[in-house]
């Protein structure tokens, strides 16, 4: 099987997943179900990649799964595809929280991963040892 169905036919199926996309790109992270979370991951990794080639086909596709919401695709194209141009996916992030009260549920938080800048990773490297030769020359 390809897809989990989540208990709901398609066209439901497909409008509950493209607005949780919608959620997850406009606050960056969102509580949901585990295997929600799970399916969700696919579409909103799928959107950022439409976001990063940037062409014409690609935002008229991303217009379509979210239901001609500009405002979230010039997010996805303006926004995001600035910040993941050096990432080759997994552009999301799952966190278990634990059970729902009701109905136990698992809950998990699925977040867009914050990408480090350039110069806060080269700050981080530590400096060079000395080698024997360096040390002889002093």
């Amino acid at each position: 099987m390809a897809y989990r169905k989540l208990g709901r036919d398609n066209k439901h199926r497909r409008s509950m997943l493209a607005t949780l996309t919608k959620q997850v790109i406009n606050n960056e992270s969102i509580t949901t179900t585990d295997t929600r979370a799970k399916e969700l991951r696919k579409f909103v990794d799928k959107m950022i990649t439409y976001g990063k080639k940037g062409d014409l086909i690609s935002r008229r596709k991303a217009l379509a799964f979210l239901h001609n919401d500009t405002k979230t695709v010039d997010i996805i194209f303006n926004d995001l595809a600035k910040r993941y141009e050096n990432r080759n996916g997994g552009y999301t992030q799952i966190l278990k929280v634990g059970e729902r009260r009701g109905d136990n549920s698992l809950m998990s938080i699925i977040r867009l991963v914050a990408e480090e800048k350039e110069e806060a990773k080269e700050e981080k490297k530590p400096a060079k040892k000395a080698t024997k030769k360096e040390k002889e020359d002093k």
